[in-house]
């Protein structure tokens, strides 16, 4: 009998951890350990040890993260003790028991201020607290796993979790009109291609360590997006384009979250489909909202 290798996944209830639950059945080859925050909290030492202990996982995906971009601003502690903190744990842990660590990252490592799609080793500046503690996360990941795959993505959603594309579904059947800003562009991410994606490079065989960039293919705004979400939904509601001036947040966007993807695509021959593609499919899945 072939023992089947075992992948664990933190953060397991998320947009992405949802996703791969979804997709773990395709996968039989292998045996997927999913373990919530409430199960394993990820900044707490001795529970990862234990875990590790008691499972044995050849991989690990983590993606536990502290996600409340405009509450981090004024929870920076318990934004890097989760993004940064935790995942130097969680990389130590994997490199000590030989385990693969796969950690998922963020545009908001960037500062927004490109006008061609960030390449890998563009310069870092983020300009939140958010952003800040993925960065911190991505480096501690590196400095105690020099194994490790770091996977950088943009404008995440799903028809699990809060995300841009559930808000606007429920904001789209309660009022008549919307304001939708349209002066920040980039990539949307479907999670479950994010997901896809994760497990193929698993399956490759071939360990490449480093950092990477993933996201659907296509260039649009905010307002774009939304617009595609009232034409593929129905909905009668009226759309109005603002600038990010008229829309304040305590944490500030990149205006320009567009990330290229050429290296996952050279290494894993990952070839992103079409956001609008992604979206549809996306919609069918589950009456999102």
């Amino acid at each position: 009998m072939v023992l089947r290798k075992k992948i664990g996944v933190t953060g397991a209830n998320g947009q992405l951890g949802m996703e791969l639950r979804q997709l773990s059945s395709a996968w039989p080859q292998y045996e997927f350990i999913f373990v919530s925050k409430e199960q394993l909290p990820i900044q707490d030492v001795e529970k990862v040890n234990t875990f590790f202990g008691k499972h044995h996982p050849d991989f690990l995906i983590n993606c536990a993260a502290y996600t409340a971009v405009d509450k981090a601003e004024s929870e920076k502690e318990l934004a890097f003790l989760v993004n940064a903190e935790a995942t130097a744990i969680l990389a130590k842990a994997c490199k000590e028991n030989n385990c693969r660590f796969i950690h998922i990252s963020t545009d908001y490592v960037f500062d927004g201020t490109a006008t061609v799609p960030y390449e890998i080793n563009a310069a870092t500046n983020p300009m939140s607290v958010y952003g800040e503690s993925k960065l911190k996360g991505e480096q501690l990941a590196q400095r105690e796993n020099p194994g490790s795959i770091i996977i950088r993505s943009s404008w995440v959603y799903s028809s699990f979790g809060k995300n841009f594309v559930k808000t606007m579904i429920r904001l789209m059947r309660e009022k008549n009109e919307l304001n939708v800003v349209n002066d920040q562009l980039g990539s949307p991410t479907y999670a479950a291609d994010l997901a896809r994606t994760i497990l193929q490079i698993i399956a490759s065989g071939n360990w490449h360590p480093g950092i990477y960039h993933y996201s659907n293919n296509g260039i649009i705004s905010w307002y774009d997006f939304a617009v595609a979400i009232k034409e593929l939904t129905g909905s009668p509601c009226t759309l109005h384009p603002i600038p990010t001036s008229q829309y304040p947040t305590p944490a500030k966007r990149p205006a320009w979250s567009v990330l290229s993807t050429s290296k996952i695509h050279e290494v894993y021959a990952v070839s992103p489909i079409f956001w609008r593609q992604s979206l549809q499919e996306c919609l069918d899945q589950s009456p999102a909202g």
